[in-house]
């Protein structure tokens, strides 16, 4: 992931690998409400990647897009490759929104990604730390973190949230 010196505080300085390894400049998403979502494939949460993908056919012609981070990192609930992950997404849940490569959302190899949006918007007590799988961060058209969810936040009690933004 790189930065780009005109977009500082913003999601829009970074370059993440989509899920088929291509670069792909975060400011591409500029003036888009994102919900990002770091996410796993045999979670208990798992289950929302249906609200999440309703959330994407309802909203995205009115400039918004959930964008999902697949983690291994608790519990190792998504163990599988790029591939595995799509053929999942796809034959499950038939998502449409932008998967991108596997990634650590805490500790030494987080990705720049999360660690801008954790310090942006930080959880409980003001802890950094993503504690679960599911974790969802709410981003405005200007790039802007608005708010973190906790994993147990369901997609469909995120909507009036969303639509404040649209």
């Amino acid at each position: 992931m790189s930065k780009d010196t005109d977009t500082t505080e913003t999601i829009y300085q970074f370059e993440c690998d989509n899920i088929k390894g291509e670069k792909i400049q975060m400011s591409e998403y500029k003036d888009k409400v994102l919900l990002i979502v770091n996410t796993a494939s045999k979670c208990g949460f798992t289950p929302q990647y249906e609200g999440l993908e309703k959330l994407q056919k309802d909203y995205a012609e009115k400039g918004f897009s959930v964008i999902g981070f697949p983690c291994n990192q608790f519990g190792k609930q998504e163990p599988g490759d790029s591939e595995t992950i799509i053929s999942f997404c796809d034959l499950t849940y038939q998502t449409s929104f932008p998967l991108f490569k596997k990634i650590e959302v805490n500790g030494d190899n987080s990705a720049p990604i999360y660690q801008f949006m954790k310090s942006q918007a930080p959880g409980i007590l003001g802890s950094q730390g993503i504690k679960w799988n599911f974790t969802k961060f709410l981003i405005n058209r200007n790039g802007e973190v608005v708010k973190r969810f906790e994993p147990k936040d369901k997609p469909e009690n995120l909507i009036s949230q969303i639509e404040e933004l649209l």
